[in-house]
């Protein structure tokens, strides 16, 4: 079972980034990528991809960004295109706060 736990893992790190800006609106683009252990490019990358795709919005307030999720869009994968965003994170919270 080791041998194949780094080739492959159950979350993108779309989803990643997700559940770190669920948690914190107000994160930084340095501390999202540490907490997704991923560089702050592809951070930038994500955030990005995930606002052009209509699943948050940023709003600059001082030199900080605020996030707002929009829970209700649905995932984009067509196996899961009947859940949404809210179902996804939901995942994560009913474990975390365990």
């Amino acid at each position: 079972m080791e041998e194949l736990a780094g080739r492959w893992t159950f979350l993108t790190n779309h989803a990643r980034v997700l559940r770190v800006i669920a948690r914190e609106p107000t994160a930084r683009i340095r501390d999202i990528a540490a907490v997704c252990r991923i560089s702050e490019r592809a951070a930038q990358g994500i955030v990005r991809d995930l606002e052009q795709a209509g699943y948050l919005s940023r709003k600059r307030v001082g030199r900080r960004s605020h996030y707002t999720l929009h829970l209700d869009g649905s995932l984009r994968h067509p196996a899961e295109a009947h859940l949404t965003v809210r179902a996804l994170l939901d995942l994560f919270t009913d474990h975390d706060d365990r």
